[in-house]
């Protein structure tokens, strides 16, 4: 598929995502009213603030070819860790900034078990979050960490008019992220990768090197997606943010970022982000059971994979059908 076909065919997806979105805004409106209230809107560009941090990381990565499994897991600790700092009287900024580091550390661990010992970036993430998530039960002695430091708050419930300061960070790490992507020289490096090893290798990139930056990039994306997280809630806990980033990368899925990496862009993934958490906002506004509203979810991932696997299979016909 050449360029062109493929940046037409992500347009298109795109387009649809967007009068689906509009539909089911459509439907809910009218089974509740206030589900367009600007008190429901504000709280539906907060929820989508966590996943969507996580899918900016994830989306960089996937569009690579690898996967970080433990991305909510890493922010789930991440959250406990600056919980922990902020507890020793430290200035938040300064917090911030170790957990974001701590965060860069996780990833380059991914990176050396992919790279050095020869795991697949699945397997390797799966095992890793596991790790996470005991780290996170014992340091915390499985009980929430609270967080006095008031100033903190700010970065996970502050607003700026209208918008959520979650929110904004989200979009202008949306908007960073889509540029270096679209038009540096990295960016290219990223999508060749993802789309032909070999052929990245013959043009002089390293795959090594740009997966090893995209998993601590995504490590220290999810960091700071799990401090905003505690900020919000005033507290980190072994509970806080696990399991976010199915949501983020069903979003960059459906958004046409390909699963098998070499396609799509973060333009994509924020509008599957904002079907995914209107829908499931929606659900809360009709009073459906959270049991309901889990399987939901279970089934949009579902739906989002099956979408990315039939694209790929008429993508490899196509570039079959050119040669």
């Amino acid at each position: 598929m050449t360029g062109t076909k493929a940046g037409k065919f992500l347009r298109g997806k795109i387009a649809a995502l967007i009068a689906i979105i509009i539909v089911v805004g459509a439907i809910f409106t009218i089974a509740n009213k206030s589900y367009i209230s600007p008190k429901n809107i504000m709280s539906l560009m907060t929820s989508i603030s966590l996943s969507g941090t996580l899918a900016v990381g994830l989306g960089c990565l996937l569009i690579s070819g690898h996967v970080d499994l433990a991305s909510g897991t890493e922010g789930c600790i991440a959250g406990i860790v600056v919980a922990l700092l902020l507890g020793t009287g430290m200035p938040w900024p300064v917090a911030l900034l170790l957990t974001v580091v701590f965060g860069c550390v996780m990833g380059l661990v991914h990176a050396f078990l992919v790279h050095v010992l020869g795991f697949m970036a699945f397997i390797a993430t799966i095992g890793m979050s596991s790790v996470y998530k005991g780290l996170a039960l014992v340091i915390s002695n499985g009980a929430n960490v609270s967080i006095s430091n008031q100033a903190f708050y700010t970065i996970g419930s502050g607003s700026l008019g209208i918008f959520p300061l979650p929110f904004i960070i989200m979009t202008v790490l949306f908007i960073v992220y889509s540029l270096i992507l679209k038009y540096t020289k990295f960016g290219r490096a990223v999508y060749l990768c993802g789309g032909n090893v070999n052929a990245a290798r013959l043009a002089g990139v390293s795959p090594k090197r740009v997966s090893t930056i995209l998993f601590v990039n995504c490590g220290a994306i999810s960091a700071l997606a799990g401090a905003i997280f505690a900020a919000r809630v005033h507290m980190g806990g072994p509970n806080n943010v696990w399991g976010a980033e199915m949501d983020g990368i069903a979003a960059a899925v459906l958004g046409g970022v390909s699963f098998m990496g070499g396609s799509g862009n973060l333009g994509g993934a924020f509008v599957g982000l904002i079907l995914i958490n209107a829908f499931n906002n929606g659900l809360n506004a009709i009073g459906l059971q959270a049991y309901w509203q889990t399987a939901a979810q279970g089934v949009i991932l579902i739906a989002a994979l099956l979408v990315d696997y039939f694209g790929e299979r008429g993508r490899v016909r196509a570039l079959k059908a050119a040669s």
